[in-house]
């Protein structure tokens, strides 16, 4: 059951439900012979849903208890669910795309089936869908436990979690119907890039209020990270995404750059958004879950900022070193190399303090599949970052760059690391949340472990295989000066491997059903029948507030 709003909270949520309608209608009408109208009735729906739920309960009594008392969870709980929500359909489109390289002919006789369409649905519903969806969750609720004060505000939560998750309706939705502006990451047209910047500054904004009222003077160490994940990717979004629309009553737009600014400015944003969507929020999941888990205290507090500092300064460098032997000018290039290499202190100072905070826990790791799924996440991390910063210097670079190996190198850090610590966090967090004594069932917990871990292996090595075969291949000349090979050689000795990519991927589907199935049931249990306020005390939040260093 959702907390009750007060009827003031209640007028301010219909507030922003009209304007949304309204936004949605002045879409579909502008757009009505364009895709832009079928976002419009999208939206339109979404808000009529809203509306119907925030105006069913408008005039119900004020709530009578006291809401400082206990913390505001029911938007967390929503974004455990959605997340999972995410990861199936993300996940099960990521098979399908692998499973169209092996096999072709695995697509309907419809446009919206091709490898082109569904294959951007599947890395931004990964991304965004089930990364950010964890991301939002996880930051309330450690943002609040950490601080030891409830969410500044009750409808700016929902405000975030919701737009979030129609950005990413509207965004899937449009790459179906083949709308994109043809960027690396395949961003969705503009007034999808104007949602979001509203709505990621209100989180932003939701962020700071509820620092500012804390009860704890420490800043924990996660609250860092998750602060500089959501003002960097604000930052990143908008400007790469500057853009002119061509209509008003159409969703085609031109971006602000052009040429080699473009290409400079894509992946400043593209490497970027790895750096501080995909490891910063998630070094904010590692360091407030793992030593929560594993009962100790984080290793080093002082390392902690180390990296903190080290990875917000080397990393905002490095997107260059995905321009090699391009038009970029030289000196960029070697900025971007120079800072992937030195990247690795801070990178592999939080993977190690990860590990060094398990010293004396190892028979927690042992015997608790969800520290095992943290502890694999920190390896895979310190493995990924590794290979980054070795993949960036000119000489390998020429070898891996547009071959599999990148892929290889991408789902290792998405599989191994940013899917092991979300779906370890999230086990870790589900039973706290509902009450509940446990997990449904730890069996299943651990059938996830070992399918997501054979899975990831099976799909990374598959594609350092099939990498390093491609990228020999499209280098061996003749003794007469030509290539040995075609690409249609290298595509054809690259057929095993996709099969294998495809089984490796099914491996790790396989088990976030399982995970799915396990939260559902958990939270179907009875619920544990405690007495205790859900306002921690002091002690209780102080152990991650406050970690003994050293």
């Amino acid at each position: 059951m959702m907390e009750r709003l007060t009827v003031a909270e209640r007028q301010q949520a219909m507030l922003i439900t009209a304007v949304l309608a309204l936004a949605g209608l002045i879409l579909a009408i502008a757009g009505r012979n364009d895709p832009m109208g079928v976002h419009g009735w999208m939206t339109l729906f979404f808000a009529g849903g809203l509306f119907f739920v925030v105006g069913n309960a408008l005039y119900a009594a004020e709530p009578t208890e006291d809401r400082t008392t206990s913390y505001y969870d029911d938007p967390t709980k929503v974004g455990i669910l959605l997340s999972l929500f995410w990861a199936v359909v993300a996940m099960g489109m990521g098979v399908w795309v692998a499973a169209q390289l092996a096999w072709p002919d695995l697509r309907f006789d419809a446009a919206w089936s091709s490898f082109g369409r569904i294959r951007p649905v599947h890395t931004s519903g990964v991304i965004f869908g089930f990364g950010g969806n964890a991301l939002i969750a996880t930051s309330y609720h450690v943002m609040q436990r950490t601080s030891r004060a409830r969410l500044a505000g009750h409808v700016s939560p929902w405000f975030v979690l919701l737009g979030f998750n129609l950005f990413c309706i509207i965004a899937a939705s449009g790459y179906l119907m083949g709308i994109t502006q043809s960027k690396e990451y395949a961003e969705p047209e503009w007034y999808a890039d104007i949602w979001l910047v509203i709505v990621w500054v209100s989180y932003f904004v939701l962020y700071m209020r509820t620092l500012a009222r804390r009860n704890e003077p420490h800043i924990y160490v996660a609250n860092w990270y998750y602060m500089a994940f959501i003002l960097v990717v604000a930052m990143l979004h908008i400007v790469n995404n500057l853009a002119v629309p061509a209509s008003f009553s159409a969703a085609k737009s031109y971006s602000a750059f052009s040429g080699v600014q473009d290409a400079m400015t894509q992946w400043w944003y593209g490497h970027n958004a790895v750096a501080f969507f995909l490891t910063s929020g998630f070094l904010g999941m590692l360091y407030y879950f793992l030593p929560k888990r594993a009962e100790r205290p984080i290793y080093s507090y002082r390392l902690s900022i180390l990296s903190f500092w080290g990875i917000v300064f080397f990393y905002i460098w490095a997107g260059s070193h995905h321009l090699h032997y391009t038009a970029v000018p030289q000196w960029v290039q070697t900025l971007g190399m120079t800072f992937s290499v030195m990247l690795l202190v801070p990178s592999w100072a939080s993977a190690g303090n990860a590990l060094m905070t398990l010293n004396g826990a190892w028979g927690k790791v042992r015997d608790d599949a969800t520290l095992r799924f943290m502890m694999v996440a920190a390896v895979f991390y310190g493995l990924s970052t590794f290979e980054g910063s070795f993949m960036a210097v000119r000489a390998v670079n020429s070898l891996s760059h547009y071959t599999d190996w990148t892929v290889g190198h991408v789902h290792a850090g998405a599989m191994g690391w940013v899917a092991l610590i979300t779906f370890g966090s999230i086990y870790a967090l589900v039973p706290i949340l509902w009450r509940r004594e446990s997990m449904y069932s730890w069996k299943l917990v651990e059938w996830h472990f070992w399918l997501a871990l054979i899975g990831t292996v099976i799909y990374v090595f598959a594609m350092w295989n099939s990498g390093i075969i491609q990228g020999l291949m499209w280098r061996t000349y003749t003794e007469s000066g030509t290539l040995a090979y075609s690409f249609t050689d290298s595509l054809v000795a690259m057929h095993p491997y996709y099969v294998a990519r495809t089984i490796g991927g099914a491996f790790f589907l396989t088990g976030a059903i399982i995970g799915a199935f396990n939260v559902i049931m958990t939270i179907r249990r009875v619920r544990q029948d405690t007495h205790e306020l859900d306002y921690p005390t002091k002690s209780e939040a102080g152990e991650p507030a406050v970690p003994v260093a050293e």
